[in-house]
């Protein structure tokens, strides 16, 4: 296995999301393809794929990119686990995606599998593995949870009976808002610094997750967007799509990654919702289908 068989298989990846994503979407242009390199003036050397959807009549906003990057010194984000690996060239690559639906009642979704490598001075190159996935709902159905967490499930279990436990909780205590005190959704899957399999079974594991993607996240849509709503719904979907903003720009390390290390700012921020709204101590009725998002899917929980 090889660095090159990684880069192929994550390119693959995006153009299999992103054409399901596209069919699914019907009556829309489709993906814009956007090919970017980075200049050699600058810093951090490489080059991408970003694609983007926008205005569909079933996602609002939907971003899946690729890029495969080369830098002199990994940023403080990467190396927050590894100080022994501070001020080495790195070579990263990966997919990641987040896909903004029109219908409150479909949940925003994230997905990002990656390869990092670095070699310290003096020493041997280390490899490490990353991703996961996680749901955002505004409106909360007990059997989304269930079948997206039984997918997550379900892609890790060759890889050990341990690793959907762990990850989940690796996953709950990641997405958290700390400043707000509240989950960002009702979690799935995240693991980082990844290798104790070794090479081909720990990039077996992350292909594995990437490729349940789909699986996890389709059958979701196809159930609600045909839901009616109304402008109450839309009303608290845009607020709730501010702590995602919020989420994405204080506290997320793979986009501290980017901007600290020159990486491509427009396809670093296309995670970012088309429309969001913030107001001041909002507040739901109890009993209301707002107020269950809190009480019932906010929460750290079992699904599976």
């Amino acid at each position: 296995m090889s660095v090159i068989t990684v880069r192929d298989y994550l390119l693959d990846l995006q153009d299999r999301i992103t054409s399901t994503i596209a069919a699914v979407d019907h009556g829309t242009a489709g993906f814009t393809s956007d090919p970017w390199k980075k200049s050699r003036s600058e810093p951090l050397q490489g080059s991408g794929i970003t694609r983007i959807l926008e205005g569909g009549q079933v996602f609002e906003r939907a971003g899946c990119g690729f890029s495969h990057v080369r830098g002199a010194q990994l940023p403080p984000s990467a190396t927050q686990h590894r100080p022994e690996l501070a001020g080495a060239p790195f070579e990263a690559m990966g997919v990641s995606l987040v896909f903004h639906p029109r219908n409150p009642y479909v949940p925003t979704v994230h997905m990002n599998v990656r390869m990092l490598a670095a070699t310290p001075p003096g020493g041997e190159p280390v490899c490490w593995f990353g991703g996961g996935m996680d749901l955002t709902p505004f409106y909360g159905f007990d059997e989304d949870a269930i079948h997206f967490h039984s997918v997550c499930r379900n892609a890790l279990l060759p890889f050990g009976a341990d690793k959907y436990p762990r990850f989940k909780k690796w996953c709950d205590e990641y997405f958290y808002l700390k400043h707000r005190d509240e989950q960002r959704g009702i979690g799935g899957v995240f693991f980082d610094d990844f290798s104790e399999l070794g090479f081909d079974l720990s990039f077996a594991m992350m292909s594995s997750v990437g490729d349940s993607f789909l699986d996890a996240y389709l059958p979701i849509v196809d159930r609600r967007k045909d839901m009616p709503y109304g402008e109450r719904e839309r009303s608290f979907q845009l607020y709730r799509r501010g702590r995602y903003v919020e989420f994405n720009l204080v506290w997320d390390r793979g986009t501290h990654f980017g901007l600290q290390s020159g990486g491509r700012t427009e396809s670093i921020l296309m995670s970012m919702p088309p429309l969001a709204s913030w107001a001041y101590n909002r507040k739901t009725r109890k009993g209301s289908p707002e107020d269950a998002l809190y009480s019932r899917f906010l929460v750290r929980r079992e699904w599976v």
